[in-house]
């Protein structure tokens, strides 16, 4: 099977990011989007981090209608800050019956040269990229192993989402009902 991965703090998971794997999922050659929830990421230090285990149970629950989008947890047990070439690997020796891609916005592409072992990721791996709003160009765009994909250009942030909130702002139809149910019924991000 061919699974695309979608990194992310999901902190919280958006109706971007749905529509993002739903689109990877149903327009591309991948069979199956996972969202790799994770517990840090290297680039981000973020104080209103929820705790993993309530992000990706908001996923597993905004998620749980579609077959073709599954959540992960494999970087809860893996050494913090986990880099995506180490989960990659994990990934693979895991599930050495799946071919894996790595999904990113089109924003961490010029960036992307800065990514621990980027060479091997692209090597071994490959990028379906999405776009995103302030793209910089990037000389990966030629690269043989960077697919772009048609989706929409979405500019929904976890931040504005997390803003609204604490500002006792409504999120509806920015998150799923679900996930808004949640938030609101355990106070998340208060």
């Amino acid at each position: 099977m061919k699974i695309g991965l979608f990194f992310g703090s999901f902190n919280p998971v958006h109706v971007g990011h749905l529509i993002i794997a739903n689109t990877m999922a149903t327009t591309t050659d991948l069979e199956q989007v996972w969202f790799v929830v994770s517990p840090q990421n290297p680039f981000k230090k973020n104080k209103s981090l929820l705790h993993e285990f309530d992000r990706i149970d908001l996923v597993e629950r905004a998620i749980a209608d579609n077959s073709k989008l599954k959540a992960t947890d494999i970087e809860f047990s893996m050494p913090r800050p986990s880099y995506t070439i180490d989960t990659l690997t994990r990934l693979q020796e895991k599930y050495p019956q799946h071919q894996f891609r790595l999904i990113i916005g089109g924003d961490n592409l010029a960036q992307f040269p800065n990514w621990k072992n980027y060479e091997k990721i692209l090597e071994y791996f490959g990028l379906y990229v999405y776009p995103r709003p302030k793209s910089e160009p990037s000389p990966l765009e030629q690269h043989p192993n960077v697919r772009f994909v048609e989706a929409p250009l979405l500019d929904i942030s976890a931040t504005f989402i997390r803003d609204c909130l604490k500002n006792n702002r409504s999120i509806r139809y920015l998150v799923p009902d679900v996930v808004g149910e949640i938030i609101e019924r355990k106070k998340f991000y208060l």
